[in-house]
């Protein structure tokens, strides 16, 4: 076992489903870094092409709510690591969701996550070998006001993910969840703009802030290589210990 490689990529070929910014951008620049190829693929192309410039990789348009364009991606760019984040929110509480609200929500975060698994899975279980990183959320196991169907499509995805653990691992592919707590991205901005929100947030994680997208690459380059070799159907917690503390008050002596 060489334990200094246990973290290099080279010599394979990955695929970034949100490279365009946020966390997919900065997984992208992590990846190229440790040594992959990186197709960056955003429905965003212009963005996904400046990432491409950064990690001197290539860009591809892709929507992931065409699951045609999901299927020729991943027969065009056949990948050993798929990384993919694209995601949407309606902070709303139940009563005031409408129906377009929630089948927009469950498009992106469930149906288009079960269209890009198939696709990319297909092609890894023929070969033997890949492995997939799909983002999650903390809201796949705790909730909260105005979180409903966003926290349920986050708990689905989960499983989602497991079961093609299940079923791909007897091929050698590996498939792993990654659960953020609150990352400043372009889908937080709404929290952002209120201090009071923002605030909030940072208490609550046991490291008293937020994370940086950049916080976020660490977990996905492990996952993706030899030194997760034996690591498939989990879910990686990279929240600050939000999951792990529950309350903030702190007793006297």
């Amino acid at each position: 076992m060489r334990y200094d490689a246990l973290f290099r990529l080279d010599g394979r070929r990955t695929v970034v489903i949100g490279a365009g910014s946020g966390i997919g951008r900065e997984a992208a620049l992590a990846l190229a870094a440790h040594g992959a190829s990186v197709v960056c693929a955003d429905r965003d192309l212009p963005a996904a092409e400046e990432t491409a410039a950064r990690c001197a990789g290539s860009a591809r348009l892709v929507d992931v709510l065409d699951p045609e364009a999901v299927r020729r991606l991943a027969d065009e760019e056949p990948a050993d690591v798929l990384v993919f984040t694209a995601a949407t929110n309606v902070r709303k509480r139940l009563l005031d969701y409408t129906g377009e609200e929630f089948d927009r929500v469950v498009g992106l975060n469930l149906r288009g996550s079960f269209d890009v698994i198939r696709a990319f899975g297909a092609g890894m279980v023929e070969r033997g070998r890949g492995s997939i990183i799909g983002f999650a959320s903390i809201r796949a196991s705790v909730t909260e006001p105005g979180q409903s169907v966003y926290s349920a499509t986050k708990a689905g995805l989960v499983q989602l993910l497991r079961t093609a653990a299940a079923e791909f691992g007897p091929h050698g592919v590996r498939v792993n969840a990654i659960a953020p707590g609150v990352v400043e991205t372009p889908l937080t901005e709404q929290i952002k703009n209120d201090p009071g929100w923002y605030d909030a947030y940072a208490a609550k994680s046991a490291l008293g802030r937020w994370a940086g997208a950049e916080e976020m690459a660490g977990a996905v380059v492990y996952l993706a290589g030899d030194a997760a070799s034996f690591v498939t159907g989990s879910v990686l917690y990279v929240d600050g210990g939000w999951t792990a503390v529950d309350g903030r008050f702190d007793p006297p002596n």
